[in-house]
């Protein structure tokens, strides 16, 4: 396998950049720019010289040897000075070297799959801590990054197959001391795992918003104040505001980290009933977002008025506290009277459907757990018929066995890979 490098971390100027190479040729890559032997793993200050013998830089080098590194090859690090120029000066002296190419993008993370070192719910943790823009956002990739899917998913799949294997021996062995009625101990380690499956399920959804973010809808009829409130809630001026009824016509979107939370803030067009063309389609668009929205925030004297179905959590305020003699249940943004309350309820709401994420965080993930559901399903049922129906139970398992190999990329997912590493950079 050939040898890569390339930048691992981020591009542009900084005080320190990171350069990765990682093959069989990563240490005599690595000997070669530093004009000396290096330990097989360790750490030492050296000088980078170039084919010509310019000197490039001053490098704390790192040497890993395989398996034990990221990749489960031959691993060597070079942290230089940050600059454009000393980077790209580097980069070029390693791309002189024979048998070294730069990296694809994702590829050093590809071969830790391939090695082993990560399953393929660890890669899409990385990928996620790589995009995490909130802390829980962070804490949720770090657990997936941590192998808690991968744990789960094995301690799932042994259990699956310890019942397969006693079908099979009743199947294969029948005329031996083995128990003919192996059914009630099939079925309780089904259920078990059916159990856990069920609960992952559930919690898929939540564990998707925190990946992706929530969205919450502001919602009322024209003229209320509700861009007036983006604006409030978001720090700065996100929407158009003006005396007008009807000002806003599509939907605004302010993505924002609230109590650690992702949040996308919905500024919708008032909704009233109007012969304008351009502001029906603007309010037939917002009545659709915000009925899809994880919560809304109803800005409006009677809810009644709005034709928004209203669900469980959604919040009702009283628009303008700045006109009225009194503000109890009222907000205003342009005061700000009621708005770090309003952030407190929002945030509250949604931390409290955050307790109930899964570990499983993708609908890649909802669709391994269902398909292996079914067929446990399909196996109970046939279980009934008696142990003449045992050879079809046990392929039902191993049906179900195969969809949670899928779950951390055992089988039948290349792909999906070419489409995860897509996303990642060349360092990783």
């Amino acid at each position: 396998m050939d040898t890569i490098f390339a930048l691992a971390s981020a591009q542009g100027k900084a005080g320190v950049a990171v350069i990765r190479v990682s093959g069989l040729r990563a240490k005599s890559a690595a000997e070669q720019l530093c004009g000396c032997p290096l330990e097989d793993r360790g750490m030492t200050l050296r000088s980078l010289r170039g084919s010509d013998d310019n000197r490039l830089d001053d490098a704390l080098v790192l040497t890993f040897a395989a398996p034990a590194s990221f990749t489960g090859e031959n691993v060597v690090e070079f942290q230089i000075h940050g600059s454009v120029a000393t980077v790209n000066a580097v980069l070029r002296a390693l791309s002189d070297i024979d048998d070294l190419r730069l990296a694809e993008p994702g590829e050093f993370t590809r071969r830790a799959l391939e090695n082993g070192k990560l399953d393929l719910a660890q890669v899409e943790g990385l990928a996620d801590l790589i995009e995490a823009e909130t802390e829980a956002q962070r804490k949720q990739a770090q657990k997936v990054l941590a192998g808690d899917l991968g744990r789960l998913a094995d301690r799932w799949r042994k259990d699956l197959i310890r019942a397969a294997s006693l079908l099979e021996a009743v199947i294969d062995f029948a005329d031996e001391d083995v128990p003919v009625d192996v059914t009630p101990e099939v079925l309780d380690l089904m259920a078990s795992v059916m159990d856990d499956l069920e609960k992952e399920v559930s919690g898929v959804g939540i564990a998707e918003r925190i990946r992706t973010g929530f969205e919450v809808a502001i919602v009322g009829p024209p003229n209320v104040g509700k861009s007036t409130l983006l604006n409030a809630l978001a720090g700065r001026d996100a929407a158009i505001t003006s005396e007008y009824a009807g000002t806003t016509r599509d939907v605004i979107e302010v993505r924002m980290d609230l109590s650690g939370l992702p949040v996308t803030l919905l500024d919708t067009a008032g909704i009233r009933e109007t012969e304008d063309v351009v502001e029906g389609m603007g309010i037939a668009l917002a009545r659709k977002r915000a009925e899809a929205a994880d919560l809304r925030v109803f800005l409006v004297e009677d809810i009644k008025t709005v034709d928004v179905q209203r669900q469980r959590d959604d919040i009702h305020i009283l628009p303008k506290a700045d006109e009225r003699s009194c503000v109890d249940g009222a907000i205003s943004g342009k005061t700000g009277v009621g708005v770090s309350e309003l952030v407190t309820s929002v945030s509250d709401i949604l931390s409290e459907r955050s307790m109930g994420a899964g570990t499983a965080t993708r609908e890649r993930h909802r669709t391994s757990i269902l398909y292996a559901l079914q067929s446990m399903t399909e196996c109970r049922a046939v279980l009934n018929s008696g142990p003449d129906m045992y050879d079809i139970a046990a392929e039902e398992l191993h049906t179900a066995i195969r969809s949670l190999e899928a779950l951390v990329g055992r089988v039948d997912v290349e792909n999906l890979l070419d489409e995860i590493f897509a996303s990642f950079c060349l360092g990783k």
